[in-house]
């Protein structure tokens, strides 16, 4: 594959767009890039024109391979069909292509979902894809007798920095998906008897219709189930492993940073926390002053890490912001227990400011996600005339439940403090998330 793209005139620092569902194509041309000194910039499946406009833009790939090159829309950006790539790939030599490269070249150009303006391209190096792999293969203990399932998709970090970068430098055996519906879930796990599962919490709060039975089957095979992307409510956790017998294990990473912080392996994964960090990786939580807080006290939370990102794609002033010094300011709101467990509160562009007080939604989230009645939940913050914003609550119920939006609000006043209560519940019939299962809580403010 490599030598088909260095003969369609691809070389050391291009760019080539990867605009594709998961298919072992994908892997094919993720390591033929490597080897090219090429920058993958993957695009997710799901982004239409609008969207896909401001990366291609910004990162001006050669080309961008596609599904079906006759459908491609877009006439002023070439679309290679990974079909005719593959045909091409399989009559050229065998021979080894190498360009020279170190921990410092770009691997991959990974936008970041732009929930606060236009998406940034993180500059994802070598050395960091490197530096995860084998502190991830380290700590989680994969070994070649491993088997994982694999139904992220690769066009994010969590797929491909983590899921495809472990079963590389394991050896273990891996089946990928090109998505992963909960109706076949069941099935899939039966049959191909997974020992590791990376998933997203959506995928977790599906896995809870399984039948006991068959989930206890499911749960002996396994001997680690990875939790990310988004936060997994303490909830889901306790039931999930009421079924299956497995203690979900939480782990903290962004597009930037790939992965910073996780419970233990052995040891306690504490319900509710990200746990401690990962081997090499320093961390710091600091006020608006800069100033590190105590342990209790919430604050922006700052990393050190060989994983961390080379910057943001022609964005010198993001990058500059983004830096404090040798720290990447994270914008999460964090606290560190005595003990050096980290709980996150939230973003903190998602902080509620409400009558002068911090309102985080993440306590609101994880009260009601205990709720019988309750599925899922998010908590946005919408303009108020009086208090500047109120927290609202986003629930998707449970099948069969009875609640009703007073009920949820009175369980809230009865366990918070006043301010923190919601001023309204909004039932929803579904939760709107990003392909990764981040609540995009912009559109959730707007019907607030």
């Amino acid at each position: 594959m490599a030598h088909e793209l260095n003969a369609r005139g691809l070389g050391h620092g291009d760019r080539l767009a990867l605009y594709l569902p998961n298919r072992i194509e994908y892997i094919d041309l993720f390591l033929a890039c490597t080897r090219l000194g090429v920058i993958v910039v993957p695009i997710n499946v799901l982004y239409r024109d609008r969207e896909m406009a401001h990366i291609l833009g910004d990162a001006t790939p050669k080309a961008v391979v596609v599904t079906d090159e006759a459908g491609w829309s877009r006439a002023d950006q070439p679309a290679w069909g990974v079909d005719a790539l593959a045909k091409g790939a399989a009559a050229r030599p065998l021979t080894p292509v190498d360009a020279a490269l170190d921990a410092a070249t770009p691997a991959a150009l990974v936008y970041t979902s732009g929930t606060t303006g236009p998406a940034k391209g993180a500059v994802i190096t070598h050395g960091n894809l490197c530096a995860n792999a084998r502190m991830l293969v380290d700590t989680w203990r994969f070994t070649s007798n491993d088997r994982l399932l694999l139904a992220l998709p690769l066009f994010h970090v969590h797929g491909l920095g983590n899921g495809i970068h472990c079963w590389l430098l394991s050896g273990c055996r891996t089946r990928l998906l090109e998505r992963f519906e909960h109706g076949s879930a069941a099935a899939t796990l039966l049959d191909f008897g997974p020992t590791v599962f990376f998933g997203v919490p959506t995928m977790y709060v599906r896995l809870l219709e399984v039948e006991r039975s068959a989930a206890r089957k499911i749960g002996g095979a396994f001997r680690l189930c990875v939790s990310g992307s988004a936060p997994l409510p303490a909830q889901v956790l306790e039931d999930f492993e009421a079924l299956f017998g497995q203690r979900v294990l939480e782990r903290y990473g962004m597009t930037e940073t790939l992965m910073t912080l996780g419970n233990p392996y052995d040891g306690e994964r504490r319900a509710g926390t990200v746990g401690l960090p990962f081997p090499g990786v320093s961390i710091r939580i600091v006020d608006e002053h800069g100033q590190v807080v105590r342990d209790d006290e919430s604050g922006e939370l700052h990393v050190q890490s060989p994983t961390i990102c080379a910057g943001y794609w022609n964005r010198p002033d993001a990058t500059a912001a983004a830096f404090d010094g040798g720290w990447f300011r994270t914008g999460d709101i964090a606290e560190r227990a005595a003990d050096g467990y980290i709980t996150l509160r939230g973003r903190r562009s998602d902080v509620v400011i409400s009558g002068g007080f911090n309102v985080y939604p993440r306590e609101i989230e994880e009260l009601l996600a205990e709720h019988p009645s309750v599925a899922e939940v998010a908590v946005a913050g919408v303009p108020d005339p009086v208090r500047g914003e109120v927290p609202v609550a986003f629930v998707v119920l449970r099948a069969d439940a009875v609640a009703t939006p007073d009920a949820l609000i009175s369980y809230c006043r009865d366990q918070l403090a006043s301010f923190k209560v919601p001023r309204r519940v909004v039932f929803l019939e579904r939760l709107p998330r990003t392909a990764l299962g981040k609540v995009q809580k912009q559109l959730l403010k707007a019907e607030g």
